[in-house]
């Protein structure tokens, strides 16, 4: 492999939810394999190792551990479920620091029966209860917009505009934004909105894919760089330009690719990911 090779790959990241089938052993031999140089970890690929066992197995590999996924769901409908998820989200927190996460990616959550402006500031102080813990950590917090087709459920933070009009609330270095291209391609401000984020650094991560044409399922049929719809390269030239200089991070939630072969699929992301110009 070329010196020019392995610096591109240097840059690639992969979400172990992108393999979702190899446990996190299997994730990490097989993303080190193949010169990756990220991994971000979905917190239930810890489920059967202690902390200290997934972190020197992290640590050992070389990889850079990039993120822990997904905290955040912060809203509900009494105090004792935001209180519960205040203490989640403080466990997640610890749980990066011990694996060697420094980011902890935020879906911030969203409750029927209530309105969106309810839960975005349950969000708001969701955020204001754990970020303490996530500086004394030294765990940075990255709130994640969601496209709004996951307004329901999942998320009330549903452009990069609303991550960061929350993001500045707080004088804090330890809290920024998420942009994963799959909920944010559409959004006309984007472009704007990636410059005020980096501007402000507080552009902390970036997450490719693509959006198949016709999309079969809105959650889990996302699709590979290059075969969908998404202009992927535009986007890499903003966040480029806004300064980001992290890991691009390949987050694919897909029925059929988890069906697949995985290591042809791990080849195929490779393939993909050196059309793009990182540099």
């Amino acid at each position: 492999m070329s010196k020019n090779a392995e610096g591109h790959l240097s840059r690639l990241c992969i979400h172990t939810i992108t393999t979702k089938p190899w446990k996190l052993d299997q994730a990490i031999y097989k993303y080190k394999k193949a010169s990756i140089g990220g991994i971000s970890v979905w917190e239930n690929y810890l489920d059967g190792y202690s902390l200290n066992e997934a972190g020197r197995l992290l640590k050992d590999s070389g990889l850079d551990v990039v993120s822990l996924v997904r905290g955040g769901f912060f809203t509900g409908l009494d105090n004792l479920s935001r209180e519960k998820a205040i203490r989640k989200n403080i466990g997640m927190i610890e749980e990066a620091a011990a694996i060697g996460a420094g980011l902890l990616v935020l879906v911030c959550g969203a409750t029927p029966g209530q309105t969106l402006e309810v839960s975005r500031f349950q969000i708001l102080k969701g955020i204001e209860a754990v970020l303490p813990h996530a500086e004394k950590n030294g765990v940075k917090l990255a709130i994640e917009p969601l496209h709004p087709v996951y307004s329901d459920i999942r998320s009330a933070i549903n452009t990069i505009k609303t991550a960061n009009d929350l993001a500045e609330k707080f004088d804090s270095l330890w809290l920024g934004v998420a942009v994963d291209v799959y909920h944010v391609w559409w959004d006309p401000e984007l472009e704007k909105e990636i410059f005020r984020c980096g501007k402000r650094g507080k552009l902390f991560a970036f997450h490719i894919c693509d959006w198949r044409v016709p999309t079969r399922d809105v959650l889990n049929d996302r699709e590979l760089m290059g075969r969908g719809i998404i202009n992927i390269q535009q986007i890499i030239d903003w966040v480029k330009k806004a300064g980001f200089l992290g890991k691009y991070e390949v987050e694919i939630f897909s029925n059929e690719y988890w069906a697949s072969d995985l290591d042809k699929f791990l080849s195929d992301i490779i393939e993909s990911f050196y059309k793009y110009k990182i540099e």
